[in-house]
């Protein structure tokens, strides 16, 4: 990724993902991007990978090579929520009311926590999305080839990602290009995919 790359890549955010369980979480894109997208242009660029073809972004990958060191996704999701007044908006507010109430009925019922993975046996994590019209060109196994390729060089001890279960494309992709399920999946507050819950699912991988 290169600066000139920025505002296509802002662009590619809001639709990449179109037609997935997480195409978007409350309806909010410039809030979204404030923590899975410019975080990782403005701290660790070095680590976002684009996919070109034809002239044009057809995906990225954002990296974190030691998640001791970025902003925690609390933390950004807080920062979003105050910057881009999240709680005067009617669908981000019905989100996050909802996201409460799932959350309190986990804890209720001692379920596990969904969240981020505090190990360091992996301490990297990335975002990756691509296009639909994009997807099976081998653009996706580029961009992790190239991250993982950087974590080597780098003697990374591992990585780590998040997707969902009931993504059974995403999980299939990710198991061929190394990765092997971790943890429990506990359902994702607020998130809803065609009416219905659904559940975290983690991933690792070792060098």
């Amino acid at each position: 990724m290169t600066e000139a790359d920025h505002a296509e890549l802002r662009r590619l955010f809001r639709v990449a993902g179109e037609g997935s369980p997480t195409e978007s979480l409350w309806g909010h894109p410039e809030s979204e991007a404030a923590i899975y997208l410019e975080p990782y242009l403005e701290l660790e660029p070095e680590s976002l990978f684009v996919a070109v073809r034809d002239g044009a972004l057809v995906g990225y990958l954002t990296g974190c090579v030691d998640g001791a060191k970025f902003p925690g996704e609390d933390k950004l999701m807080a920062q979003a929520i105050k910057d881009h007044r999240l709680i005067l908006r009617r669908g981000p507010v019905r989100f996050f009311a909802r996201a409460m109430a799932d959350s309190l009925s986990a804890a209720i019922r001692r379920q596990p926590k969904s969240g981020e993975l505090n190990d360091r046996r992996w301490p990297a994590h990335l975002h990756i999305n691509v296009a639909p019209a994009a997807r099976g060109t081998g653009a996706a196994e580029g961009l992790l080839a190239h991250w993982q390729r950087r974590l080597r060089e780098l003697d990374s001890p591992g990585c780590y990602l998040q997707t969902l279960t009931e993504n059974v494309r995403a999980v299939r992709f990710f198991s061929r290009m190394g990765f092997v399920p971790h943890g429990p999946t506990p359902p994702v507050p607020g998130l809803r995919y065609q009416g219905r819950r659904v559940h975290q699912q983690t991933m690792v991988w070792t060098p």
